[in-house]
């Protein structure tokens, strides 16, 4: 049985991968999933909990999926709890493929059509506002943008460099591994939590969030590959005994070229079971970022800063809504990533393979 129909065969190898497929497709196309533009406020609409759906008229009728505009209504000075208003006469009816706000698919595309929405003055907030009265469903999806492609882009940065190191230090030895590893060690001893918030105070104001964060990531990369490279490195030095590595080596093969085409694809099961691990690190990172106000800064989204937001007691007790929704979207993914991951090692595990 090849690795391939190994990890067909295991359900939770799928359960990840099919979860992971949905997380990136829904970033992807976050203009069409999101029913509302994530930086528009809603009238009166602060703080607004899931919108329910209502499948009868006042009258009792089936009517269909609708809902009704709900506003905020005065604070009780004696509860300190706000009441929702329903108006029942003014209703939406839900739609798929509902028509929303102009955007360009894929940056591409003109379009104004929207997975689900609704026509007419109502709207529907699948998870409810915030409190500047945003649609969270919405900040969520196009959240995801940052939160699930800022580990890519760690990995796609870090991944090459530990490999290329780890391959030269491994193949040529003596004084050239002396220093990548004496080096690696140094790069390994330094806290990374210290680091971030030191780059963090150090960049310029006026650089975006966003960018501000990729810089974040692209520093951190640089410096998180040592514990990649030593494990390369490791692995070279057996792999260079072997005897294809021999034979290219006496035919007069260039040392680099013999260390890409022949060395490091030696190292590729490691190099992908450690890239999916990996990956939930970096997501990870973002959301200690944005939470602790380093990372991602609104009115952009992102899971941390959604989370940073949510983080009041009071918020915690009466708008509950605004916690778990990128919480649990954090969980899932770290918890796909693990599983897929934990998947690959069993599937490309040379002794499973003989079975």
């Amino acid at each position: 049985m090849n690795w391939w129909q190994k990890l067909k065969k295991n359900p939770l190898a799928r359960f990840g991968a099919l979860l992971l497929l949905t997380f990136y497709l829904a970033a992807i196309a976050a203009d069409f999933v999101a029913p509302y533009d994530p930086y528009e406020s809603q009238p009166d609409g602060a703080l607004l909990p899931p919108t329910q759906i209502a499948w009868n008229n006042p009258a009792g009728q089936f009517t269909g999926p609708h809902v009704y505009v709900t506003t905020q209504g005065p604070v009780d000075l004696n509860t300190g709890d706000r009441k929702l208003i329903k108006n029942k006469q003014q209703s939406s009816p839900i739609h798929l493929f509902a028509k929303g706000y102009p955007y360009r698919l894929l940056g591409v595309i003109p379009s104004d059509r929207h997975l689900f929405g609704t026509t007419g003055p109502a709207k529907f907030n699948l998870l409810g506002t915030d409190e500047q009265a945003r649609d969270q469903f919405s900040r969520l999806v196009h959240g995801s943008r940052i939160s699930l492609f800022i580990g890519l882009v760690g990995i796609a940065i870090s991944f090459p460099l530990g490999l290329l190191v780890g391959g030269i230090s491994g193949y040529f030895g003596g004084w050239v591994d002396s220093i990548f590893m004496r080096l690696a060690e140094v790069l390994m001893t330094i806290p990374g939590i210290y680091l971030l918030v030191a780059l963090a105070a150090v960049l310029p104001a006026g650089i975006t969030s966003a960018q501000r964060f990729l810089l974040i990531v692209a520093i951190t990369s640089f410096i998180s590959w040592a514990g990649l490279a030593r494990v390369i490195r490791g692995q070279v030095l057996s792999i260079k005994e072997r005897e294809f590595v021999q034979s290219a080596r006496a035919m007069g093969a260039n040392p680099l070229y013999i260390i890409v085409r022949h060395v490091l694809p030696q190292t590729a099961t490691y190099v992908i079971i450690s890239a999916t691990l990996a990956v939930p690190g970096f997501i990870v990172a973002e959301s200690v970022l944005s939470l602790i106000g380093l990372g991602i800064q609104q009115p952009d989204p992102s899971w941390g800063n959604m989370l940073s937001l949510a983080t009041n007691a009071s918020i915690l007790v009466l708008q509950p809504w605004l916690v778990w929704s990128p919480a649990v979207l954090i969980i899932l993914t770290m918890l796909a990533f693990n599983l897929l991951g934990d998947a690959l090692r069993d599937a490309l595990d040379p002794r499973s393979l003989q079975r």
